[in-house]
């Protein structure tokens, strides 16, 4: 019976496709694959050859599992569309790309520049491994934009951005940082698991290299472990080389999981932003909340920079609440029936994790005692989340109002 295979064509032409267009194209090729839909799942370390001769001289495409299968190939060309870099190199959590990225840039002696508020466990690995490789990192300030210029020492050898900020939220002016940095020969790495390349660009915004928690949207339904750095043509040899040097390698199941959510990340982002929209928007008119750190929001700071260079929100944002007794936010949190108490984001479901408002670059900004509640808006109806945070703050105003009562005269 003949199959047409016409689609498997598709993304190698010269045709312009839309982005669901690509999610849904790409990384497929039926004909190498009797016909199915989906590349199959490659369980393997061993590949045999033929002969001595291919074994020695490696004339096969694929030599050992942890080189890559035709599974990794899938989702590493698929990604690397989706991106617009040179290459795709995969690993084993989104931290080991932040690291892996970092290193491959990095040297003894070198100066490392890092937005402030990034990702802890980064800054903890820059504290810790880069300090013993003798690296040093200075933190600056998420919104200095092309004022980071004053910051570059002649060892300054990368600029570490992370546009939105954990946690805060703000949002970076990425071109003007590119483009001050390429002037002087420094490298640009971007964290861009917040809006993953479906809602922002990095390469098109001068981003040498671009990272992907690939566990959070990617991925999509809190059931795999994945990384994933893009890099351009000038770092893509030395990316490829560390990658492989450190021997890192992803199990066949989790990168099938990745290329199963990949299919559906544009029509999950939609969603994603539209119920956080409708939440954040509920949020503000809320009078126990001080801010809501969303940049899709008229008025967040960071929303003229959002409205420019992106093309979307996704689902996760914060809350700063007025100040509250800690058992007071702890009856809020606990009692809520359809947000899981848990890390992560990126999934179908949703989530809220509180997070202490400490640093000064914070708690400048809001009253002395605020607290923070990140939330992550999954798939569920709107109204039925908006139900689950109302009753969440009646909890949380009568256990403030229990607790003042319970304060010695």
């Amino acid at each position: 019976m003949a199959i047409n295979h016409s689609h498997d064509e598709v993304l190698s032409s010269s045709l312009t496709v839309g982005c669901n267009t690509l999610l849904t194209h790409t990384g497929r090729k039926s004909s190498e694959y009797h016909g199915f839909v989906n590349p199959p799942v490659y369980h393997g370390s061993t590949v045999l050859s033929p002969t001595v001769q291919d074994l020695l001289n490696r004339t096969q495409p694929y030599i050992y599992g942890r080189r890559g299968t035709p599974t990794s190939e899938a989702l590493e060309q698929a990604l690397n569309q989706l991106e617009g870099g040179a290459g795709v190199v995969l690993c084993p959590s989104g931290l080991t790309a932040c690291n892996l990225a970092l290193l491959t840039c990095l040297k003894p002696g070198d100066h490392l520049l890092m937005t402030r508020g990034s990702y802890a466990p980064v800054r903890h690995a820059c504290d810790t491994l880069l300090r013993r490789l003798e690296i040093k990192t200075y933190y600056y300030q998420p919104t200095i934009g092309s004022g980071i210029a004053a910051l570059i020492t002649r060892r300054t050898r990368a600029i570490y951005i992370e546009s939105p900020n954990s946690n805060t939220f703000e949002l970076q002016d990425v071109a003007a940082i590119a483009r001050i940095a390429h002037q002087r020969g420094i490298t640009v790495i971007m964290d861009n698991s917040w809006a993953t390349p479906f809602f922002f660009k990095p390469h098109e915004h001068g981003v040498d290299l671009s990272i992907q928690a690939g566990t959070k949207y990617l991925a999509g339904h809190s059931d795999a472990m994945l990384g994933t750095v893009s890099a351009t043509a000038r770092l893509w040899p030395k990316l490829k080389q560390l990658h492989g040097d450190l021997g890192l390698c992803v199990g066949p199941d989790d990168i099938y999981l990745a290329l199963r959510g990949l299919r559906t990340l544009g029509v999950r982002l939609r969603e994603h932003q539209r119920n956080a929209l409708a939440i954040a928007r509920w949020l503000t008119g809320r009078e126990e909340v001080q801010a809501v750190l969303y940049p899709a929001l008229e008025d967040c700071p960071g929303h003229p920079i959002w409205q420019r260079d992106f093309k979307g929100a996704s689902g996760l944002f914060s809350i700063v609440l007025r100040p509250f007794p800690a058992q007071a936010i702890a009856a809020f949190l606990n009692g809520l029936r359809l947000f899981g108490l848990g890390y992560s984001w990126g999934g179908f479901e949703s989530l809220a994790i509180p997070f202490a408002l400490d640093k000064p670059s914070a708690a400048a900004r809001w009253a002395a005692g605020s607290s923070g509640i990140r939330l992550h808006i999954g798939l569920e109806d709107p109204e039925d989340l908006i139900a689950d945070l109302n009753d969440g703050f009646t909890r949380l105003t009568t256990a403030s109002i229990g607790s003042q009562r319970e304060l010695p005269c």
